[in-house]
């Protein structure tokens, strides 16, 4: 069945990979983002007659409330994302990544699903064995994070809604970031062939963002038996510390050395093992795994070098 889908952000990393195949699948999409990287991601879905764009600013309601008005399904991937981003500009933060989805849940009715995503950030440190569910206890410890956790307590409030709790994103994608951790320390491999690591027993989950596309896409075709619940969206193989990361890593680019700092901290205090089983329940299984991503991003590096790709 087609809807009228309005994706916010929908020219970023997650968007610029999302939109097309929302569109492939035969939907609507509109896309709301003000362009802020001046990224031109959408280009080639542009001749496709069930694709719109608006430029806009999601904090201004008398841009978003016709667009609410038209949708049978909300995406609102618009956010300042990460903990660099927000502490850059809390200000920004709080209206964009909190105030401004207040808003747009107060406009919709009841009947208009949402399908957003959160983070797992939010877990924290998890418990004493850092092992977090769903249900576990949220201590989360940026303001992206506290932000997050925040709109998904407005979002579960609502019956027709989905939060999809993202593991740390990675792979290529039309709008490239370069600041996320895999590719971050991929991008290092290429080209500088070595990266210091402070607290690399530290491990965090990974999904790619094929991946993430596919989720939301599983959510859209599930929405009946998946409505009001939040899911954990990550690869189940993929709880790995950062220094087993950088030997997957060194697998692809064999002259690349990580040394562990003597001394100092991380200042992303994040460490966590994340359980996918609860969406892995409802059929949705991860196309893309570690290696292969970090194959990719290897082969997209030979591109790419500068720092227009990313957040901060």
């Amino acid at each position: 069945m087609a809807h009228d889908i309005l994706v916010t952000g929908g020219a970023g990393y997650l968007g610029s990979t999302l939109v097309p195949e929302l569109l492939a699948a035969g939907h609507r999409v509109t896309v709301l983002d003000n362009f802020m990287f001046r990224q031109t991601t959408l280009n080639h879905v542009c001749n496709n007659p069930n694709f719109n764009v608006v430029k806009g600013d999601i904090r201004v309601e008398s841009v978003i409330a016709p667009l609410l008005k038209k949708a049978d399904i909300v995406i609102p991937l618009a956010a300042l994302v990460g903990a660099p981003m927000c502490n850059a500009d809390p200000v920004g933060a709080r209206t964009i990544n909190h105030d401004a989805i207040q808003t747009m849940l107060g406009l919709m009715s009841r009947e208009q699903r949402v399908l957003m995503p959160t983070t797992n950030s939010a877990y924290g440190s998890g418990d004493e064995n850092n092992f977090c569910t769903e249900e576990s206890p949220l201590k989360p410890i940026s303001i992206y994070a506290r932000e997050k956790v925040a709109v998904e307590d407005s979002l579960m409030k609502r019956e027709n809604a989905i939060s999809l709790r993202l593991a740390t994103v990675f792979g290529m994608s039309p709008r490239m970031r370069v600041d996320l951790l895999v590719n971050d320390f991929v991008h290092r491999a290429v080209h500088d062939r070595f990266v210091v690591l402070f607290e690399g027993d530290f491990k965090r989950n990974y999904i790619h963002v094929r991946d993430v596309a596919r989720a939301f896409m599983h959510g859209i075709e599930n929405f009946d038996r998946m409505r009001g619940q939040i899911y954990n969206v990550g690869l189940s193989e993929a709880n790995v510390s950062k220094r087993e990361l950088c030997q997957a890593i060194q697998k692809r680019v064999p002259d690349f050395v990580f040394l562990d700092a003597p001394v100092g901290k991380d200042p992303d205090q994040r460490n966590y093992i994340v359980s996918n089983a609860k969406l892995e329940a409802t059929g949705f299984k991860p196309s893309m795994s570690l290696d292969a991503g970090i194959a990719e991003l290897v082969k997209g590096f030979v591109m790419l070098k500068n720092t227009v790709h990313g957040n901060v």
